[in-house]
């Protein structure tokens, strides 16, 4: 049973740290090729509009779905309504406005390619033509 726990906690750490089934996007304007977890939070969450190399950036969110769970569960922290009822606050107090939610990897994928400084997320099967793929360290 002990071996059980540990190799079940491996596995979710595992899975935690490099994102599971997630690529993480970016418009080519963006100049860096990577990023930490703390940046790339930072720009979901809204406390930072810019990367270390001082690309202007923009989050691009999918509205639901099995990738939007587990990008906002590894990366964020949160649950969904979590995160939600976090964006809600920030644009009643006038720090933030609602980041831009599609339906789809393909319509983040378009959105992300077309917006300069946008960056996204996809499910690793995505489809990712004109945009670049950032590594998150």
């Amino acid at each position: 049973m002990r071996y059980l726990l540990i190799l079940f906690a491996g596995a979710a750490f595992s899975a935690a740290a490099y994102g599971g089934d997630i690529k993480v996007i970016a418009n080519p304007s963006v100049g860096a090729s990577s990023l930490s977890t703390e940046e790339l939070k930072g720009v979901f969450l809204a406390t930072k509009t810019s990367l270390s190399d001082g690309s202007h950036v923009e989050p691009v969110l999918e509205k639901s779905g099995s990738t939007h769970e587990e990008f906002v569960r590894t990366y964020l922290g949160k649950t969904d309504a979590a995160l939600q009822t976090y964006y809600r606050s920030l644009v009643f107090t006038g720090k933030a406005s609602m980041p831009k939610a599609l339906g789809s990897d393909a319509e983040v994928v378009a959105y992300v390619a077309k917006t300069k400084g946008a960056i996204g997320y996809v499910s690793a099967g995505a489809t990712t033509a004109g945009v670049k793929i950032l590594e998150v360290q």
